[in-house]
């Protein structure tokens, strides 16, 4: 007899073990643990209550204080799940996860539409270009002709809003490119696991004042491009083109500006025409920069993904994997042949008659 049996024996209250099920008499204060496999007792409960009854009250408080109204509400020999008076006002902390913050952009409000600003400064462009030529064409009739009042003030009007509107979009658009440069890099360096070594200010300067931004826009470009897509030769040229294009924007200003002062009528109207190439090569610049914009992302000067292609250098001449299919020479038809077809014609005959004995045989 073991002791779980001689606690039943002598006494009306056990406490069963949760590893081993043994059941231990109560005889005094309630035990801990298995005297046989040192489990977990678990509280005293009747020896005749069903062995599936939970003879413990599940109970849960908040941390560090007790408060009746979070116990949960169970009867006795209830098998309910344990249910709540009020929802708790604890539990564990699920905090999200951090998200990195966003870089500092903060040229963000004129970056984001730098598309649409180098567009519409292209298309201004084209129709200053448009004006300066009409003037210069006002001027050719004004030779011979006299020019109406009203034609000379559309005219004048022309030019003057389409300069002062072609000004202004370049100058956001500048400001947006700066911007756009500056993310670029950022994002280029840190392609390769490097911090941008040049900081805002010195983009915006090297950008900004005259002369300098001549040369250091294209130094900028060139080291981002060469940290960006493996130094793909391809951007890199795309920059090279853009640096050209801005530095014949540049001379034509200067000369159109040079024009603009002489005294002669004849120079001041040949500069009407330096006037009118500025504009076109100004918006040639600004489709430039469209491009180069998306040559850094990746796409075409349409917005389209670029399609990579490899060009190969053949080391010999191109010889053809599979052989031309050519006809077989058509046999020759001569006496010889006739007679042969004539022969195995007498044959295919004679064995008609043969055959035909052999199945009547058979048979």
């Amino acid at each position: 007899m073991n002791g779980g049996q001689v606690g039943r024996s002598r006494s009306a209250v056990v406490q069963p073990c949760a590893r081993c099920g043994a059941r231990w008499a109560v005889q005094g204060k309630p035990l801990h643990w298995c005297p046989r496999c040192h489990g977990v007792l678990l509280s005293p409960a009747p020896v005749d209550a069903p062995a599936d009854r939970r003879n413990y009250r599940w109970v849960a408080r908040p941390p560090g204080r007790k408060s009746p109204a979070a116990q949960p509400v169970r009867r006795s020999g209830s098998t309910e799940t344990p249910r709540y008076q009020q929802i708790p006002r604890w539990g564990l902390h699920d905090r999200p996860a951090t998200e990195a913050p966003e870089p500092h952009r903060p040229l963000a409000a004129w970056t984001d539409r730098l598309d649409r600003l180098l567009i519409a400064t292209a298309a201004v462009f084209v129709i200053a270009a448009l004006a300066e030529l009409g003037r210069y064409g006002i001027l050719l009739r004004n030779r011979t002709r006299l020019i109406q009042p009203w034609l000379l003030w559309i005219s004048d009007a022309a030019v003057t809003v389409s300069a002062i509107l072609a000004l202004a979009l370049a100058l956001l658009s500048a400001v947006a490119l700066v911007g756009w440069l500056a993310e670029t890099r950022r994002a280029a360096y840190a392609n390769v696991g490097e911090a941008d070594s040049r900081s805002l200010l010195s983009l915006v300067l090297g950008c900004v004042v005259p002369v300098a931004n001549l040369i250091w826009p294209g130094i900028f470009l060139t080291e981002a491009a060469r940290r960006t897509g493996d130094g793909d030769p391809r951007l890199l040229r795309a920059v090279r083109i853009w640096w050209a294009a801005w530095l014949s924007n540049a001379v034509l200003v200067l000369v159109a500006l040079g024009y603009r002062l002489a005294n002669s009528l004849q120079v001041q109207a040949d500069g009407v025409l330096v006037a009118m190439w500025t504009d076109l090569v100004a918006a040639g610049v600004a489709v430039a920069s469209l491009g180069l914009v998306r040559a850094f992302a990746g796409l075409d000067l349409q917005g389209r993904p670029k399609t990579p292609h490899r060009w190969l250098i053949a080391t010999g001449p191109a010889r053809p994997v599979i052989e031309p299919v050519r006809r077989a020479p058509a046999a020759p038809v001569g006496d010889d042949a006739v007679v042969g077809d004539e022969a195995a014609a007498g044959d295919a005959a004679q064995a008609a008659p043969d055959a035909e004995q052999q199945e009547v045989v058979a048979k």
